[in-house]
């Protein structure tokens, strides 16, 4: 700054508005639910859990649905799987606990290590 120079007062308007966009970015990340995909525990290869349709994963993670292939009906676990990366019809790297996920990561959210 030259000398005599005063510095540039902001409006509280602007510092207010300014602080309410970080407060609400803060609380949004930490607030919100982890991204979660419907996953078949029973049909795992080496590329992941394969995904099926969020209707076979009821609100229990144990639930066990039946779903109609031709003449045969077979059994799929499905359960959520959080926090994934998804490839070609699979998910893997995930994990099925959602608090876990959580705790994963999210800017102001208390519980984690910060960590990779």
């Amino acid at each position: 700054m030259a000398a005599g120079a005063k510095p540039r007062k902001m409006r509280s308007s602007t510092v207010i508005l300014g602080g309410m966009g970080i407060l609400a970015t803060a609380l949004s990340a930490c607030g919100s639910d982890p991204d979660k995909r419907c996953v078949d525990r029973a049909d795992y290869t080496f590329d992941g859990y394969r995904i099926v349709d969020s209707k076979h994963c009821g609100s229990s993670s144990s639930s066990k649905n039946k779903r109609k292939t031709g003449p045969s009906t077979t059994r799929v676990d499905g359960a959520w799987y959080y926090d994934a990366e998804e490839d070609g019809g699979r998910a893997d790297y995930g994990t099925f606990s959602r608090s876990e996920a959580v705790d994963r990561g999210g800017f102001g959210c208390s519980g984690g290590s910060g960590g990779g």
